[in-house]
């Protein structure tokens, strides 16, 4: 698959999806996007890899994956370096107009909800910090269970922790657009969705947490929790 950058011939204009305005629709959010990871949320994202490695550890089946809401490809390019190969997919052209610069691998401009892969296409499908500006999960979990033929993984921001109260505070003096349009889920929340989208099918589930702060005495656990979680679909049928 050929990925051209054409991403540039969207204008500035383009700032809607789903009917409603996203930061990732935004330039002015989408291109200092890696200079977030690189700042302060650097601690964050370490401790979020360790989670998604243990958790994609279970199921040794998993050699290559795709990605959706993929953004700049931050976790696409690093899923190698746990022996997994990985395609992106995201719907904001802004976002990989900048990922084709910066990932050798391939790249989709699509819709989650209507995923442009035949069934079992990959071993895995993986939502890093994604899942939660879908309005119909159930659909995007059907997709993912459709062109997935091993498990699901999801990297979520948690509803259990104290920084939503505060974003959500930030928001209603205008001062945090990036997460407007968010759900945030629990682990169980989730859950209840995922056993929703795949009725009829055998599954196992595994989920942690982490997130915490920095004083707190561990920074992983099985309570749920913290600012991040990453649960693990694995198919058994």
């Amino acid at each position: 698959m050929e990925t051209q950058n054409n991403f540039g011939l969207v204008t500035k204009s383009l700032s809607n999806w789903q009917g409603r305005k996203e930061w990732f629709f935004n330039r002015e959010h989408t291109d200092t996007y890696e200079q977030w990871y690189e700042g302060r949320y650097k601690r964050a994202e370490v401790w979020q890899k360790k989670v998604m490695t243990q958790l994609l550890a279970t199921d040794t089946r998993v050699k290559e994956l795709l990605e959706f809401g993929c953004g700049t490809t931050r976790f696409t390019r690093w899923w190698h370096e746990i022996g997994i190969d990985a395609t992106g997919g995201d719907l904001s052209p802004f976002m990989l107009g900048q990922a084709v610069h910066l990932f050798k691998g391939d790249l989709v401009n699509a819709d989650s909800h209507f995923m442009p892969f035949k069934d079992d296409t990959f071993d895995a499908v993986a939502f890093i910090t994604t899942f939660e500006y879908y309005r119909d999960p159930v659909q995007v979990i059907r997709e993912a269970a459709r062109v997935s033929r091993h498990g699901i993984a999801f990297g979520m921001m948690n509803r259990n922790s104290p920084k939503v109260l505060r974003r959500r505070v930030q928001q209603m003096f205008g001062k945090n657009p990036f997460y407007v349009t968010a759900t945030f889920y629990t682990p169980a929340m989730l859950t209840k969705i995922i056993h929703e989208a795949l009725k009829g099918r055998r599954y196992s589930l595994e989920w942690t947490c982490t997130g915490l702060p920095a004083w707190f005495p561990v920074q992983q656990w099985s309570v749920p929790a913290g600012d991040f979680f990453g649960l693990y679909v694995k198919f058994l049928d």
